[in-house]
């Protein structure tokens, strides 16, 4: 880079006549093992589809020299910009470069694409989104997500001080050891989630990295200009960017498509629920059309599946549905219901446990399950289903009181069978400190007053099979999705509408190659449990993967994730535990080195605070080198 740090990359380049476009992928979760099973994919658009592939460890972390400060800082677009000009000056480049990826690297996509480097031509952006704010694994609705804690935001921690991989670094900076970079790493870097806690309300902090700027309609979109494909996965937390992106690309004249099926965070190749499709040709078709053959043949459209009524499993291998080839804008049509009222409910703070978490990927993150106990729980409003398609945010507008300052709505769109099994097709959460806007500034309730408030649902696309129910169900909190509110408080619904966005033309199917008969997903070394301690009134829901590999430079890895929340359904006081551990080996001229890094993070939410406590040790052959803690205290949640 021209501040003289050096970036670690693997090239994959075909055996072509000529130079040819090249694809880039750069993420911060190490390239040469803990993702380094990805490596079929790029070698499949390299000697399949010839292109030329390269894949970056962002600045700090894998082998790339810096520090990894936090996700998307602006020295990474800074990074980025120069690592596309770098390959397009390259002899075996010919001059174009598209780029590409899932979640991080979706949004990385999506942010370069913004900052409009000369030789960027197209992207593709999978499972990623355009509201860092209200729409990623942070925050939803403007409250705080809980068990996403334990998963991504806690273990970041210790893998952002995993040292590089000693082959790689002593070719990148031969005048500097592998082992004083991991302990100048162990020193001086902070774990993220410390930032993200306390960034409680929308601001400019958001806004970085996000499409849409300040929870605007329009704002910020113009600056793509580049062909954008989006991919999206109804099982998945980063589907609410589909519609409102394409929608203003095409306002804009940008070319894109919209790829949206039943697939969690995942390969669509391989992904849970099906039908899955084969993905790889038709990421190498899309860059094709527009690095190869000019765009030639492009039509804009909205290719979606459209799910219909199954049983849910957290599971499922397929689910049932069909495809439809939209325009960009779907034509809908509202279909509303009103909701009579006024109905109370003292807030139960477990209800949600039966949808699990939003962002769901790979397990033990399995999909939504029977939600008849939630419902059990909820108030509830069964209607007859609209005929046609419901494709698009539904929306709910509630008037609503508490019985006290802080307090939450969970809304959930369900599809009940004849026999009562509930299966989740959207739903949307809202802090009602935010109630004015999510991306406002957050205010407490007056106890008793009425407020007219709007709920705006995930985007779907959703079919009910004849003889099925519309169940619209309203709930105090979507936990352990969400944190719970910060006390016991009645919510009253003292009236509310239901809007759904309703196709009732027909389309045409898109086609596809067939992707894999079965998903791929396992269940080996996974764990996943909701557990009731009758005495204490406590829930507890428990999550464990564990995992062992080879990987390249004869590395071995372990990875070991364990992590649980709670809360008390009397006092609503919740918590969090989680132990994060990283064990990797090499072999080097002195024999054999493992190392291990292990993080464990501990949160007490109570009375409306967030206080954080982390510890970092890590290990040579067995003997401790280093160990950090960090505490934070009353950090303020914006409902508190």
């Amino acid at each position: 880079m021209s501040d003289g740090i050096a970036l670690a990359a693997t090239l994959y380049l075909p055996d072509a006549d000529g130079p040819q476009p090249c694809l880039l992928e750069a993420l911060p979760y190490r390239k040469d093992d803990l993702t380094s099973s990805y490596a079929e994919s790029y070698e499949r658009l390299r000697d399949e589809h010839g292109y030329a592939v390269c894949r970056v460890d962002l600045r700090g972390t894998g082998s790339s020299a810096g520090d990894a400060l936090d996700e998307y800082p602006p020295i990474e677009q800074s990074d980025l910009a120069e690592v596309i000009a770098w390959l397009a000056a390259q002899a075996w480049c010919d001059g174009q470069v598209g780029m590409w990826g899932t979640s991080y690297s979706g949004f990385n996509s999506l942010q370069m694409a913004c900052e409009q480097p000369p030789a960027l031509k197209a992207i593709c952006a999978i499972y990623a989104t355009d509201d860092r704010w209200t729409d990623d694994v942070h925050w939803r609705g403007g409250a705080l997500r809980l068990v996403d804690q334990v998963d991504y935001n806690h273990y970041m921690t210790p893998m952002c001080v995993l040292p590089p991989v000693p082959a790689v670094w002593g070719d990148l900076t031969p005048d500097s050891d592998w082992e004083a970079e991991w302990h100048r790493r162990l020193e001086t870097n902070e774990p993220w989630i410390l930032t993200w806690l306390r960034e409680s309300q929308h601001g400019a902090y958001w806004d970085h990295g996000s499409v849409r700027l300040g929870g605007s309609a329009t704002s910020g979109y113009e600056r793509i200009e580049i062909p954008t494909l989006i991919v999206a996965g109804w099982a998945d937390g980063y589907r609410n960017a589909t519609f409102r992106l394409v929608s203003q690309l095409a306002a804009a004249g940008t070319p894109h498509r919209l790829l949206a099926g039943p697939w969690a965070h995942a390969d669509a190749t391989t992904a849970m629920p099906g039908p899955r499709i084969d993905f790889a040709a038709e990421l190498a078709g899309w860059f094709d059309l527009w690095l190869r053959q000019g765009g030639t043949g492009h039509e804009d459209a909205c290719d979606v599946f459209v799910r219909a009524s199954t049983r849910p499993e957290p599971d499922l291998d397929l689910h049932e549905g069909h495809w439809l080839r939209l325009p960009s804008v779907p034509p809908v049509s509202a279909s509303v219901h009103e909701l009579a009222g006024p109905r109370s409910l003292a807030v139960v703070p477990d209800v949600g446990t039966a949808a699990w978490i939003d962002c769901a990927g790979h397990l033990p993150w399995g999909l939504s399950g029977d939600q008849r106990l939630d419902d059990a729980r909820s108030l509830t409003w069964d209607l007859a289903p609209p005929v046609g398609d419901v494709v698009g945010h539904p929306v709910v507008r509630l008037r609503v009181s508490a019985s006290a300052p802080a307090a939450s709505l969970s809304v959930k769109l369900n599809d009940v069978f004849p026999d009562g099994t509930s299966a989740l097709v959207s739903r949307g959460t809202l802090d009602l400190a935010f109630r004015a806007s999510v991306h406002g500034s957050p205010a407490p309730l007056e106890p008793g007053e009425e407020y007219d408030v709007e709920v705006v649902l995930d985007a779907c696309a959703y079919t009910w099979s004849p003889g099925q129910v519309l169940r619209l169900s309203v709930a105090g909190t979507d936990w352990p999705n969400t944190i719970a509110p910060p006390a016991p408080v009645t919510i009253t619904v003292h009236s509310a509408t239901l809007s759904l966005p309703v196709i009732d033309q027909t389309f045409p199917a898109p086609t596809f190659g067939p992707g894999a008969e079965h998903t791929s997903e396992s269940s080996e070394g996974i764990g996943w449990s909701i557990e009731d301690d009758v005495l204490a009134r406590r829930t507890t829901a428990r999550t464990v993967s564990v995992s062992e590999y080879g990987a390249p430079y004869d590395g071995r890895v372990l990875e070991d994730y364990r992590g649980e929340v709670w809360v008390d359904r009397r006092t609503f006081e919740q918590g969090a535990h989680a132990v994060t551990t990283y064990r990797l080996g090499w072999p080097l001229d002195v024999g054999r080195v493992d190392i291990e890094v292990r993080s464990v993070m501990d949160l007490a939410i109570v009375d409306g605070r967030v206080d954080v406590t982390i510890d970092t040790w890590a290990s040579r052959d067995g003997v401790e080198v280093s160990h950090r803690h960090w505490e934070e205290q009353s950090i303020t949640t914006p409902g508190g």
